[in-house]
């Protein structure tokens, strides 16, 4: 058993949330709670002591469910004379628990999400003393001058204030009162913003605008392969280690001449204007040139995710009528060679490597040329004469096809102005933008955000360093032990990631925490709160930065100062994580590949968790009921419905699909284009949207309890134990299941403790694993407020990480649900069956 003694000072706006999560009952009408005594989940006894309200009402005493009387606790409350205490002093909380190992960071977790966690532990008092002592004299040494200035004067310029004040400053307001909207950014609630600089309304001016800019600056970066060589892991398996080189760079001149070159190489191959052409390649530079040389010659580009599988790629290509196709060579070769005779219309394949030069071996009437030998044929005088015909604003830009994580993938048409609409909103969002700064590119280009991303990017004439999940850092599963990632290499100042990929960095960074000494962990734990504090506060920590954080930081290179989180949501302990440790703002955003990746992005100097901001300045966002789920307008205290997006960005519908088209995209008598979403939100006082729930994982049980379960494993996944969950229900059938890839490390771990031998795989197929896990799981949904109903009753664990070359993902991490349920059938089926 460990021991954790924990006090916490909560801003009453904590209060509430506190005694819902951890007690499973709604004080929040109660305005003045001077203590309450409760028995959360795991049994313990807690206290909760606050001063005064001013208002004068409300009980002294709560007693909770399952709680001892006040008397019988031995505590005694005492009346603050101040007024207004509770306002300013917050509530004092203090606990002292035992837990079993395998529940003590779950705890962590869950107290993370609500409070500034303060952990004691059983140190040398004289330690403690000294670490406090130190930081009361820097704090007063560095604070005293700048309260001093303050109080002579008003700050000069933007002042965001304490945490609290910026959650509470207005970003969005609702254009005519009402409750549904629609409401729009402050900055844009007389006209919303359409284009970043005047007359730059396609995204082949877009280019030529960055490349007269900035001509000699870097653009696109890419690391040389020096060597490659397999490594045999203690476990029998073989992995592929690879030791690169420096980054050779691109000027925005370099790269505008490479993609025209390959534009007319293209046409003269046959290539019109206006036809379809497609690109199935991983994220790297030639990407992005094929990208530009087809927006400049008026070619619709049609992208398709690297992973996707065979009969997925045959129908992207086929619905597009596609005749031309840019790949890889290890594309070609591992996916397309293979169905090729699938698809008939094909004629040309463009490899972007430079070797082999000869391809035999291919079906007749299919030609393979390499991209640079297309180059050559571009600048050949009588293909460069040859005249473009340039894009108009409203003319197809990108086919991009989805993931397929709910079917067969879909082709969204996106025009010139739609991306120019997006990629104008995502840059406000972004202060002080520009040439300095260095984006790593890693992300799927077939993905919206990241093709996104590297727009805004280029448009700034930031420089793009291209890198990819296996050798993203040093610890990368593709670099060889000693090399340098590509994060220290580059050294990256912008960064788009998605939730699973920051849950990873911290859960590692976490674990790390747990195997440092007494000594080491606790003063970590101390400076992480500290810090915290101190953000609360609106202040910055230059110290904890340098000497404490300055390791976690180098994880990323270092010099990262800001980080957009896209894809799905981010859990409020791992946002935190990242404000802390890598000492830069997480901005939060929603957006759809229907809404070309623009919705809502959260302020920078706005920290609040679990929200994703206000609308950007070039959309506006409207509720809409959703009777059947219980979300109206008119709910309180806030409004919540079903997200609509409208504005300049909306895309022009789904690629030969009407029916589709007719119930997800409208017009409105302003001739405004919308999107139904199918997420539901709440709208907050300061214009936040929170997403709450999503109308397509909806399911209702047979007893008729509807459970969303996005929202069951968005609220699990926090479980130390949990890699990785789906949640699954059966309407005909009365409670919830799940699939689960658990945490090795923690696994392990309590299979040790109870006394449970094998090895992983082994006690992945373990009956009593799986009791056991489903009992540290279910102390994790109690926790975490989720209703009796919706606690996966039973589980199934996995050995193998779900990852997009499983095709139990997709190149975002979203689940595959379909997939998922016809991989674990017989699992579904045993699940179901013994009841």
């Amino acid at each position: 058993m460990a021991t954790l003694k924990f006090s916490a000072r909560l801003q009453p706006a904590c209060l509430a949330e506190w005694a819902k999560a951890w007690f499973r009952t709604d004080i929040s009408g109660i305005s003045r709670p001077s203590l309450l005594v409760g028995k959360p989940p795991g049994g313990w006894t807690c206290f909760f002591s606050s001063a005064q309200s001013d208002t004068g009402v409300g009980p002294e005493a709560i007693l909770l469910p399952g709680s001892p009387s006040k008397d019988k606790c031995g505590v005694k409350t005492s009346k603050s004379k101040r007024s207004g205490g509770l306002k300013k002093r917050g509530a004092d909380f203090n606990l002292t628990t035992c837990l079993p190992p395998h529940s003590l960071l779950t705890t962590l977790h869950l107290l993370h999400s609500f409070t500034k966690m303060k952990l004691k532990e059983d140190l040398n008092v004289m330690l403690l003393l000294l670490f406090h002592l130190m930081v009361w004299i820097y704090t007063f040494i560095t604070f005293l001058p700048s309260y001093i200035v303050c109080w002579v004067s008003p700050p000069y310029g933007v002042h965001y204030g304490s945490e609290e004040e910026r959650a509470k400053r207005a970003k969005a307001r609702s254009l005519h009162g009402c409750p549904e909207g629609p409401y729009r950014a402050v900055s844009a609630t007389k006209k919303l913003v359409t284009s970043l600089h005047p007359g730059v309304d396609t995204l082949d001016k877009m280019f030529e605008y960055a490349a007269k800019r900035f001509p000699h600056r870097d653009c696109l970066g890419t690391r040389e392969v020096i060597s490659e060589e397999d490594e045999q892991q203690s476990n029998g398996k073989v992995f592929k280690k690879v030791v690169l080189g420096e980054y050779q760079w691109l000027a925005y001149e370099e790269t505008l001449s490479a993609a025209s070159q390959l534009g007319s190489g293209l046409a003269s191959l046959g290539q019109r204007p206006k036809n379809n052409i497609a690109i199935f390649c991983e994220t790297r530079a030639e990407w992005i040139i094929a990208a530009q040389a087809c927006f400049m010659y008026n070619f619709p580009l049609v992208t398709l995710y690297s992973t996707l599988g065979g009969p997925a790629i045959v129908h992207g290509l086929n619905e597009a009528q596609v005749t031309h196709i840019i790949t890889s060579r290890e594309l070609l070769e591992t996916k397309l060679k293979p169905i090729l005779i699938e698809v008939p219309r094909l004629q040309h394949i463009i490899v972007v490597d430079s070797t082999p030069t000869s391809w035999p071996g291919y079906p007749r009437g299919i030609s393979v040329h390499n991209m640079a030998a297309v180059q050559k044929l571009g600048v050949k005088p009588e293909n460069a004469a040859r005249e473009r015909k340039q894009p108009l604003p409203s003319d197809i830009a990108v086919i991009m096809y989805t993931s397929g994580s709910t079917g067969v993938p879909k082709g969204v048409m996106i025009s010139h102005s739609n991306i120019i609409a997006g990629i104008t909103g995502m840059a406000e969002r972004i202060p002080n933008l520009c040439e300095e700064d260095t984006y790593i590119g890693y992300l799927p280009l077939a993905h919206v955000l990241e093709l996104s991303a590297e727009l805004v990017c280029v448009a700034h004439g930031c420089r793009i360093g291209y890198s990819s999940p296996q050798t993203l850092s040093d610890q990368s599963t593709k670099i060889k032990k000693g090399s340098k990632g590509d994060t220290s290499l580059l050294q990256p100042t912008l960064m788009a990631a998605v939730p699973e990929i920051m849950d990873r960095i911290y859960k590692n960074v976490m674990t790390k925490v747990e195997d440092m000494n007494c000594v080491q962990r606790t003063l970590f734990i101390l400076a992480y709160n500290y810090k915290l504090d101190q953000l609360a506060k609106g202040y910055s920590t230059p110290l904890c930065d340098k000497f404490v954080f300055r390791k976690v930081r180098s994880l990323l290179g270092g010099q990262m100062r800001v980080l957009l989180s896209g894809g799905a949501p981010l859990s409020a302990a791992t946002q935190r994580f990242m404000n802390v440790c890598f000492c830069c703002p997480v901005g939060q955003g929603y957006g759809l590949t229907e809404t070309c990746g623009a919705g809502t992005i959260s302020e920078l100097w706005d920290y609040s968790t679990g929200r994703v901001g206000g609308p950007l300045v070039c959309c506006e966002i409207k509720l809409k009921d959703w009777v059947e789920g219980g979300y109206r307008s008119t709910d309180k205290p806030h409004p919540r419905g079903e997200i609509l997006i409208g504005g300049p960005n909306i895309t022009m519908g789904y690629y030969k699909n009407e029916a589709k088209n007719q119930e997800d995209f409208f017009v409105d008598e302003n001739r405004q284009r919308w999107f139904c979403t199918g997420d539901i939100g709440v709208f907050h006082e300061d214009g936040c949207l929170k997403i709450i729930d999503r109308k397509k994982d909806l399911v209702k049980l047979q007893a008729g309890e509807y459970v969303s379960l996005g929202k069951v494993e968005s609220m699990l996944k926090n479980c130390p134990l949990i890699d990785n969950i789906c949640a699954y229900a059966n309407s005909d059938e009365t409670y919830v299941i799940g699939f689960v890839v658990p945490n090795q490390k923690h696994f392990l771990a309590l299979a040790n403790q109870y006394g449970v031998r094998g090895v992983f795989e082994e006690l992945c197929n373990s009956k009593a694993m799986e009791e056991l896990a489903l009992k540290v799981i279910t102390e994790a949904a109690l926790a975490a407020q989720l209703e009796r109903f919706e606690i996966p009753r039973k589980i199934s664990l996995s050995p193998d990480p779900w990852t997009p070359e499983t095709g139990l993902v997709t190149d975002a991490f979203k689940l595959k649900r379909i997939e998922l349920k016809t991989h674990y059938q017989s699992d579904i089926e045993r699940m179901y069956g013994g009841k």
